[in-house]
């Protein structure tokens, strides 16, 4: 298959269920979801593999991935950037010198608010909410005064002083599902809001906050589409900053590239390519994006290539990501509207609480004594 057009209803249960079949034929029985067998597992890769098991239906497999992140957090509500699986102990060994990356850590509050809105299982959503609660306050804690979120924490417990924009958009996203996932429960969560709209703040209108120790990240596609993608920039602002650099990254008949010196395009940016331009109205590029993506399927297991350099023809690198079919999934499930989450990235869904249903502060801390 080559191309394939999607619209509303039009969710191809056949096609994106090997999709789904392959991200559970990759997943470990203790629920780690690896890139793929025998490689490690990063927590921001493992919830995005997650949301496509909630996406087809797999809840029990989807929830073994959320209990397995929540299992391996940190006192300090952090997570290791890797995790290796160790066969002789049946034991996953975290790198220990790897930083401890502040958009991995949030993004929990996003599978689970994900999972959440497919279900409506409170339950499971009170179950993982100390989680959630310990990974944001552990990234809000990160938070500059000038608004953005420093990248990442060292083995000493320090702080890294600079921020990326993508990462930082990813975070913007994560707080929304928090807040959400805590209105839910009743706690209003003052904090995590201020956070919020500094972060945003930052995002549209402090560009200098970024990138101010290394090169700039500007080269990287996502850093052009993650903004809008997460909600930062909506409308007018939203189409005039994917229509800027459209022909620096868009490869007609092929994808976005994930770097634009490089004749490389990459699924999984590709689709979220088109879940930015389905947030920003941008409806029919969006469907002609997504259609292209097809083609990069391996039909003898529903895995999905990481990326090909046109070039040569060639896939590279040639590995099947589990990751790359959650954000197939997500993306189809936008286009189609297939479960309640598919506006999840299309839309700003910042929930209030009536006053009658917010948990006083006395019984919140009751509960954590």
């Amino acid at each position: 298959m080559t191309t394939l057009l999607l619209g509303k209803g039009l969710f191809p249960k056949a096609l994106m269920g090997k999709a789904v079949a392959y991200i559970q034929s990759q997943q470990l029985s203790d629920g780690a979801i690896p890139w793929f067998k025998g490689h490690f597992a990063d927590p921001w890769d493992h919830v995005e593999a997650a949301m496509g098991l909630t996406i087809g239906g797999q809840f029990e497999a989807a929830q073994n991935a959320y209990r397995w992140l929540a299992q391996h957090q940190l006192e300090d509500g952090t997570w290791w950037a890797e995790y290796r699986y160790d066969p002789q102990t049946q034991q996953h060994i975290p790198n220990t010198e790897r930083l401890r990356e502040t958009n991995f850590i949030a993004y929990l509050a996003t599978g689970v608010w994900h999972y959440y809105l497919v279900t409506g299982d409170r339950l499971f959503l009170h179950e993982l909410y100390p989680n959630i609660k310990k990974a944001i306050n552990a990234v809000v804690a990160q938070q500059s005064p000038t608004g953005e979120v420093y990248w990442a924490i060292n083995t000493r417990g320090e702080s890294q002083k600079d921020a990326l924009v993508t990462a930082c958009s990813s975070i913007y996203k994560s707080l929304e599902c928090a807040i959400n996932c805590a209105a839910i429960l009743g706690e209003v969560q003052p904090t995590w809001r201020d956070a919020y709209r500094q972060l945003g703040h930052t995002l549209r209108h402090k560009p200098e906050r970024f990138d101010r120790t290394w090169e700039s990240k500007a080269r990287f596609s996502m850093d052009w589409f993650y903004p809008v993608l997460t909600g930062a920039f909506e409308g007018a602002a939203a189409r005039a900053r994917l229509q800027e650099r459209w022909d620096t990254f868009v490869e007609n008949g092929l994808g976005c590239r994930c770097v634009s010196d490089e004749p490389w395009v990459t699924i999984a940016e590709s689709c979220e390519l088109t879940l930015a331009l389905l947030a920003a109205g941008e409806h029919g590029r969006a469907v002609q994006v997504y259609s292209w993506l097809h083609q990069f399927m391996d039909e003898s297991d529903g895995g999905y290539w990481t990326g090909y350099v046109f070039p040569d023809k060639a896939l590279w690198p040639e590995e099947k990501t589990t990751w790359t079919c959650g954000a197939i999934l997500l993306a189809a499930d936008a286009l189609t509207e297939h479960t309640g989450a598919s506006k999840l990235f299309l839309e700003k869904n910042l929930l209030s609480i009536p006053e009658s249903d917010v948990i006083p502060a006395s019984h919140n801390q009751a509960n954590k004594d």
